[in-house]
């Protein structure tokens, strides 16, 4: 056809072009500009980031990190809330004495009862202010980040990475990933921001020494 030849055509001259051009092996290009910043720098960026997208972020110490949660949810007005499998046990001990706990494997229509979700996280990303969910332990299956209004989510200051690709350095391919920057939003022609449409409204980032 016309159209074949005429690409054959076009890739022949690219080909003859490039016949005796120098060929530098990828493993040799220079990657000096990928610096790495102090964790310090990285855990400051990342804060400063997420709250860029409106939404919350806190920096908690190690044995603040329930009672900050509690306070969270309790400033929220949430009462039934979800600790998906795998969070740290101290979680749902503390706040099973104030609050409603749901059944991490409650129906997608429970879901719709649930007023907040806390979970850990496996990255989060300083350059974007983005947080990355694996759904492994601790993080529950995706449509419990996606129903309830409230999502607290615990990133331990070891989990934060520089850019993407070192994040992404650090994730199993082959596991299902969500990625957060801020709580959702969408918008009309008119640019009026509307929260909450196809996710949580109110995103709320305690960042801890350790989840």
């Amino acid at each position: 056809m016309k159209s074949d030849s005429a690409r054959e055509a076009v890739l022949g001259r690219v080909r003859r072009a490039l016949r005796d051009t120098e060929r530098t092996p990828l493993s040799a290009v220079p990657r000096d500009y990928r610096s790495t910043r102090p964790r310090a720098d990285l855990v400051a960026a990342f804060c400063e980031a997420v709250a860029d997208y409106k939404a919350t972020v806190d920096r908690a110490a190690a044995d603040e990190v329930v009672s900050r949660i509690a306070g969270i949810v309790r400033d929220a007005g949430a009462r039934r809330l979800l600790v998906p499998d795998g969070a740290p046990q101290a979680w749902s001990a503390a706040l099973g004495e104030e609050f409603e706990l749901v059944d991490p494997e409650a129906s997608t229509t429970a879901l719709e009862q649930v007023d907040a979700v806390i979970t850990t996280a496996a990255v989060g990303i300083a350059s974007t202010g983005t947080i990355v969910l694996d759904h492994g332990p601790g993080q529950g299956r995706r449509a419990v980040t996606l129903v309830p209004d409230l999502h607290v989510c615990v990133v331990a200051e070891p989990q934060v990475a520089d850019d993407v690709p070192a994040a992404l350095a650090r994730l199993d391919p082959a596991r299902p990933t969500t990625f957060i920057s801020g709580p959702s939003a969408t918008s009309d022609i008119e640019l009026n921001r509307v929260e909450g449409v196809h996710g949580p409204r109110t995103l709320h980032v305690l960042v801890a020494p350790s989840a």
